[in-house]
């Protein structure tokens, strides 16, 4: 099992490469006239979801201490912005409820897991435990920035936006928590994983379909997740 002085400077290199691409894709989408992009805003579409999805899973793995293992203060900055880049999610409430969802997976105490199973309330309750009035207000005021102080058209805002972070969210619950967890799973970390292919895998969700891998290996980052794949049927 990778140990996290494996990891070295290209946690932080894949980190920094996230967030570029996602910043390029980002001002490039919002700048662009949407008649002059005709069928291309739906690929642009596509591709910043999947690049928020990675801002996301960054901060995740910050919350792992993987992203930069030999400075906890340099990962903790890291997951931190990111955290924030994703609807000014705050990276303490993401690091108190993820460390509960790994120590009481599926049970009463697990803050990323519904008694019912049932996708629509799972889903409810999933958003309630991460935005709060706070993210909305935030997320309000800067969406304003962007239309008003640098007179960014309201549709691009809407399209490139708000969007794709509706988009990811539903990404990552869907393949992160619901498929994993919606079942009942009898091995020690209550979790199902998807079938192995690793395209899938990466397109998907970062290789968090890799689920009950991620339980068993919570310090391999996610572009190592598929090395730890096994052949769980569950």
């Amino acid at each position: 099992m990778i140990i996290r002085e494996e990891i070295g400077n290209k946690g932080l290199l894949i980190a920094a490469s996230i967030l570029f691409f996602w910043f390029t894709v980002f001002v490039f989408a919002l700048l662009q006239p949407l008649h002059s992009l005709g069928f291309w805003a739906v690929p642009l579409v596509l591709i910043l979801t999947q690049l928020f999805t990675g801002v996301f899973i960054t901060a995740h793995d910050a919350i792992h201490d993987v992203v930069y293992p030999t400075d906890k203060k340099v990962n903790r900055l890291i997951g931190v912005f990111c955290a924030s880049l994703f609807a000014f999610n705050s990276y303490d409430v993401m690091y108190a409820n993820h460390h509960a969802h790994h120590e009481h997976n599926g049970e009463e105490q697990d803050p990323d897991f519904h008694v019912s199973r049932k996708f629509i309330p799972w889903f409810i309750s999933f958003i309630r435990h991460y935005i709060g009035w706070k993210q909305f207000l935030f997320t309000a005021i800067f969406f304003n920035l962007l239309l008003f102080g640098l007179k960014i058209d309201v549709l691009n805002l809407l399209l490139f936006y708000v969007l794709p972070m509706c988009l990811s969210t539903v990404q990552l619950f869907y393949f992160g928590t619901f498929q994993p967890h919606s079942g009942i799973h009898n091995n020690i970390h209550k979790s199902g994983t998807q079938n192995k292919n690793h395209l899938w895998a990466f397109v998907s969700c970062y290789f968090f379909g890799y689920h009950y891998e991620h339980h068993d290996n919570p310090f391999v980052p996610w572009w190592r997740m598929y090395k730890t794949k096994t052949s769980l049927r569950t």
